[in-house]
């Protein structure tokens, strides 16, 4: 990739990920948003029929599976060409938590590919068929720190391992053919004596339990009563659970804050060509202050988490430790994503909730944008930890 510095030292995309987002941009406007138009307002997906032709249009042109590595069939993008993807493909309504509204597909968790060829198979299906794969970590117990909460166990018996244990909040699981869960084995303490398994949901011994949630797009409990995993389906060696999924997980952040960006930006040009066409008490509402502050304080907003986004992702691409900066661009590109689609709303006044406009749902999809990837206040220890420890008296 080239620099992200032009000739006179300004900071800049690069040609081909300028290219990339235009090309996304149209393929949302043209095929995208006519399909949902279709679908009540709470959709959280389409019908097969019109999933399958959006998704054959997008790998005719090349946009297909942004995170997947090229040798496994997706686009193998940087960690900043993920984050540039994300923000353009959330602009639909489904686009918070299904990006594009499925059309490009949905990439298998990347912790599959260092896993080995009969590990992968599943993962090589939902590459071909644009089908999705679910992750278990939380737990009803697990507080903040799901690593060192897990309770989960899964006991070795012979050539199997034996799991039983309750997950919570686990997005897709309703959708998915099969998933990777984190579990512990032994009796090591913490992080250290977590494995994860690729679980077969055909399997007996898996049981989904579907919670209701302020959002379309439900997550689910997953309950594992005595279900068994071939000992071949153990992903790394025992203990080593959580440090294959380590950089995953952190990598995973700044493309899950572009995301909420970019729908937070949709929700701004709604706003911006409503309050240039309403007029009231004979004044466009653009020409009055209160308007114009909020419009300002957005799109300042929306400036300063973009570039943190990026320039946690260009850091990621250049080999560095982003855990400081992933945790924080994920608390204020969230943060700012909800103060933005707030204001907007309030810009809108009553057209601002009504179904008519994604605004409402969004406003509704964006509150868990702040929980979810671990809440605001624990990213807030992550980079505050980080700054007190280099402190010297």
């Amino acid at each position: 990739m080239s620099t992200a510095l032009d000739a006179s030292g300004s900071w800049e995309l690069p040609e081909e990920l300028r290219m990339l987002r235009d090309t996304i941009r149209r393929f949302m406007a043209e095929e995208v948003r006519p399909a949902e138009d279709q679908l009540d307002h709470d959709a959280y997906t389409l019908e097969p029929g019109p999933l399958q032709a959006l998704q054959a249009k997008a790998k005719s042109v090349g946009l297909w599976l942004f995170e997947t590595p090229a040798e496994h069939g997706g686009a193998g993008l940087s960690l900043l060409g993920q984050c540039v993807a994300a923000e353009e493909a959330s602009k639909c309504r489904m686009g918070m938590y299904i990006a594009g509204a499925g059309a490009f597909g949905f990439d298998p968790p990347n912790v599959i590919w260092k896993g080995t060829a009969h590990q992968q198979r599943f993962a090589r299906k939902d590459v071909a068929n644009g089908t999705k794969a679910f992750v278990a970590i939380s737990e009803p117990g697990g507080g903040s720190d799901p690593g060192r909460a897990i309770q989960t166990r899964a006991v070795r018996k012979g050539d199997r391992y034996v799991i039983n244990g309750t997950k919570i909040w686990i997005s897709g699981a309703g959708m998915a053919d099969w998933g990777i869960v984190f579990a512990r084995t032994g009796d090591t303490p913490g992080r250290g004596g977590i494995t994860s398994f690729v679980v077969d949901k055909s399997r007996p011994g898996i049981r989904l339990s579907k919670i209701p949630v302020i959002r379309s797009y439900a997550p689910y409990e997953v309950h594992f009563e005595d279900y068994e995993v071939p000992i071949e389906d153990r992903l790394g060696e025992e203990g080593q659970g959580f440090s294959l999924a380590e950089e995953w997980l952190v990598h995973a952040r700044p493309p899950y804050a572009a995301a909420t960006i970019g729908i937070a930006q949709a929700a701004l040009d709604i706003a911006t060509d409503w309050v240039r066409q309403r007029k009231t008490f004979g004044q466009h509402l653009a020409d009055r202050q209160a308007i114009q502050w909020m419009i300002a304080d957005s799109e300042i907003e929306l400036r300063a988490a973009r570039l943190m986004v990026y320039q946690a992702a260009w850091n990621a691409d250049l080999g560095r430790d982003i855990k400081v900066d992933a945790s924080a661009c994920k608390v204020y590109g969230t943060e700012v994503a909800g103060r933005v689609i707030d204001r907007c709303i309030q810009m809108l006044g009553g057209m601002g909730v009504a179904q008519e406009l994604p605004l409402e749902r969004w406003y509704r999809e964006a509150r868990i944008r702040r929980i979810g990837e671990g809440p605001s206040e624990v990213h807030r220890m992550v980079v505050a930890r980080a700054i007190l420890g280099s402190r010297r008296d």
